[in-house]
């Protein structure tokens, strides 16, 4: 698995899961431009970027190359943080750069979203997923009023539903350029905001952490992402990869009462 010569832009490059994957890009030997609200220099370049407002985003837009092969938007904030916060930082700043990016990217260039096991739930929460969706940026507090997200984990759970969703939406969008799109949906992962998470989401969480044998690590995650971006993944449209150290699995098991 290797990126000679690929430029890749990576979001929420300075911390956590996105520094892994910045790091394993350029291991693999990628020029990689980070992007994020914090400063690092473990990338090529970088761009300091508040994915709250929209206009520092169509900035990004317009300094980046035009010649970008793979995008990431692994950047996203924790379940703690206000509801529109967190549907504008992980779901629709994802979807403004993404679709701004389009021209800049190559034919056959990669696109790979950060979801979570947390949007597993989609196909029961469908209607409120399309609602998101459909949305304009200046709704969003008008949605969280609507569906009464001020409190509790509910609004990251919709946002990472609703990329899952819309990964699959644009599996074939842009397939006459060969552009991909697909997700990646980690487990409980130690980064910075897992106490966050594993707070909000109380014994809910907790039950289901005590399946496994162990948190899961940035770069149990990374080469995952950095996988989509290779040319043997260019068959992979719309998918939807968990790396989870089994908690998937043991939770559909449980699902159905089908004890392992």
């Amino acid at each position: 698995m290797q990126l000679p010569g690929k430029t890749v832009v990576v979001t929420g490059a300075a911390s956590g899961i996105g520094r892994a994957v910045a790091q394993t890009m350029r291991d693999e030997g990628a020029h990689v431009i980070g992007v994020d609200r914090d400063l690092t220099e473990d990338v090529d370049d970088f761009f300091q970027v508040d994915l709250l407002e929209p206009s520092s985003i169509d900035d990004l837009i317009r300094a980046l190359p035009g010649d970008v092969d793979g995008l990431c938007n692994i950047a996203g904030v924790a379940p703690s943080r206000p509801a529109a916060e967190v549907l504008t930082v992980n779901l629709l700043a994802l979807q403004r750069l993404t679709s701004g990016m389009i021209p800049k990217l190559t034919d056959g260039a990669s696109i790979v979203h950060l979801a979570s096991m947390a949007g597993n739930g989609w196909r029961e929460n469908i209607e409120q997923v399309t609602e998101i969706l459909s949305i304009g940026w200046n709704d969003v507090d008008g949605f969280v009023d609507r569906h009464g997200l001020d409190n509790g984990a509910r609004s990251y759970f919709l946002s990472k539903e609703a990329v899952i969703v819309w990964t699959m939406q644009n599996r074939w969008t842009w397939r006459e350029r060969g552009i991909r799109m697909n997700c990646v949906s980690p487990g409980p992962v130690d980064t910075p905001i897992l106490p966050d998470f594993l707070e909000m989401l109380g014994d809910r969480a907790q039950e289901s952490v005590r399946n496994m044998d162990r948190h899961g690590r940035p770069d149990d995650v990374a080469p995952v992402v950095a996988f989509l971006l290779t040319d043997e993944a260019a068959w992979f449209r719309g998918a939807n990869l968990t790396p989870d150290g089994g908690m998937g699995a043991h939770l559909a098991l449980k699902r159905f009462d089908l004890h392992e």
